[in-house]
């Protein structure tokens, strides 16, 4: 018997409203509202994000360290050129470093990592 289920991944950011609708723009996932400091927004199948203010954020600055990623998400798409044009449109920024052709690196409007990537 598990000691707990239904993982929750909860994203730091400046402002969890905006995070949640990005998100929920691009996964088509319900927002939850549970107040002004946190966010979340689940798939029917179950999944979720969550998104909690931090009044002190600083924002990831990958891939250098000076202020470390911790985690990113990578997002599974059909074709890279559509999914961009879609996120781009969703106010994400298409990160400068582009380690691979597979993949393309975004920041959320939070400036999280975000990989497109194909399946």
């Amino acid at each position: 018997m598990a000691i707990a289920r239904f993982p929750v991944v909860v994203l730091d950011c400046p402002d969890p409203k905006t995070l949640a609708e990005f998100y929920s723009a691009l996964l088509e996932w319900k927002i939850e509202r549970n107040d002004d400091d946190w966010w979340s927004v689940r798939a029917e199948y179950g999944d979720s994000l969550a998104f909690q203010k931090v009044e002190s954020y600083r924002a990831p600055q990958w891939p250098g360290q000076d202020v470390p990623q911790q985690m990113h998400l990578d997002v599974v798409v059909d074709d890279l050129d559509t999914a961009e044009a879609a996120v781009l449109e969703l106010g994400a920024t298409k990160h400068e470093n582009q380690p691979g052709t597979t993949f393309r690196v975004f920041l959320d409007p939070a400036g999280h990592p975000l990989c497109l990537c194909l399946d």
